[in-house]
């Protein structure tokens, strides 16, 4: 009986564990705003979808609060930047904007994920 529920609750983990890192989706933030500021922290990017217009320039300021080895860099690898995260301390990362699209940005493992919305 104590096996069955252990394994219960094994399953139950892993498919939370799948869903959080594969299948869950934050809502986004759109804005006009020349500065979007993103705290790195518990396995997330604080937004982690952010929707910006074709053309514009913003400045992502990250603020890393989480010491896992993870999070130290921030990599948009579409558009060939890739950024050390200091911890505690802001990042601020300069994008001009692309072509209308989606654009991931990850840490290093790809476990930390984000999307920019260029629209």
């Amino acid at each position: 009986m104590e096996l069955a529920w252990l394994n219960s609750a094994g399953i139950i983990l892993i498919a939370l564990i799948i869903y959080w890192f594969w299948f869950s989706k934050p809502k986004s933030v759109k804005t006009t705003a020349r500065e979007i500021d993103i705290v790195v922290n518990n396995g997330v990017y604080s937004p982690s979808r952010i929707e910006i217009n074709a053309g514009d320039t913003v400045l992502l300021n990250f603020l890393r609060k989480d010491p896992s080895p993870c999070a130290e860099k921030v990599i948009f690898s579409d558009l060939n930047i890739s950024e050390d995260l200091p911890i505690n301390k802001n990042k601020a990362v300069k994008i001009k904007a692309p072509q209308p699209g989606e654009y991931e940005f990850t840490c290093q493992m790809q476990m930390y994920r984000g999307t920019l919305i260029v629209n």
